[in-house]
This record gives C-alpha cells, sequence and structure tokens, in this order.
C-alpha cells in the first residue's frame, strides 16, 4: 500500500454560518463549493487552505456534541503548522477566539498553543521552522 499522505479532514458544525466564519475569515481558508443536501437536510462545504489543505465541513441535525474532556478515544484534535505562532494567536485573538498560552514541546522545543473551534474541537497551531 502507498499512501502519499492525508487528502482531507472532515469536520461536523452545529452552525454551518458559524463554522463557516471561523474556518473562512478567521484561518483563512476558502470556500471551494458548497452543496445542500436534501434528503439529509446536511450541508457539506469543501474549504480549501494553504498548501492544498482540504476540510469538508458538514451540518447534519441533531448531532451530538463532540466528547472533548476527560479525553475521548479517537481523533483528538486539529494541528495546523505555522511559521510563527505569535502571529496566529493575536489574529485568532482579535476575533474573539479563547487562546492558552503558548507552550514549547518538551520533546522538540517547538512553540505551540490550542485554542479551538466554534464547536469545541480542538484545534493546535504548532511552530515548524523551514
Amino acid at each position: 500500500m502507498q499512501l502519499l499522505g492525508i487528502h482531507h479532514v472532515a469536520l461536523i458544525g452545529a452552525d454551518l454560518e458559524r463554522s463557516k466564519h471561523f474556518y473562512v475569515e478567521v484561518l483563512g481558508f476558502r470556500v471551494v463549493a458548497e452543496h445542500h443536501r436534501p434528503a439529509r437536510d446536511s450541508w457539506k462545504v469543501d474549504l480549501q487552505g494553504p498548501g492544498g489543505m482540504q476540510l469538508e465541513l458538514f451540518t447534519f441535525p441533531g448531532a451530538p456534541p463532540r466528547p472533548s474532556r476527560p479525553e475521548a478515544q479517537g481523533l483528538r484534535h486539529l494541528a495546523f503548522a505555522t511559521p510563527n505562532v505569535e502571529a496566529c494567536r493575536v489574529r485568532l485573538e482579535a476575533h474573539r477566539v479563547a487562546c492558552e498560552e503558548v507552550r514549547v514541546d518538551e520533546y522538540t522545543g517547538r512553540r505551540f498553543f490550542f485554542c479551538a473551534d466554534p464547536d469545541g474541537l480542538p484545534i493546535e497551531f504548532y511552530e515548524v521552522v523551514k
């Protein structure tokens, strides 16, 4: 088997407009396609970010909230690489997104911090040096 990388990450939001605002206006993704699926009373929005990153944003009526704390099994968080965690943190806070303090990864020495999307999904911003 030959894997080339992660193709996309799928997210389910409770409020489509609130989630689109966060991922498009705050994080800078762009809407590539938006489809209403009447049979499921659901929306699917394809988002594209820097470097070809792809997110699929869905809504489903009655979707249960994500268990977060204590840690639940399964996907833990979404992490974005950035050359400057401070700049990310400043932008998020300007949009009234609560951010944790910047920490240092004890194994790599790299800086990172977490915030949450509008539905409580933990999002990490991890500083990489090019």
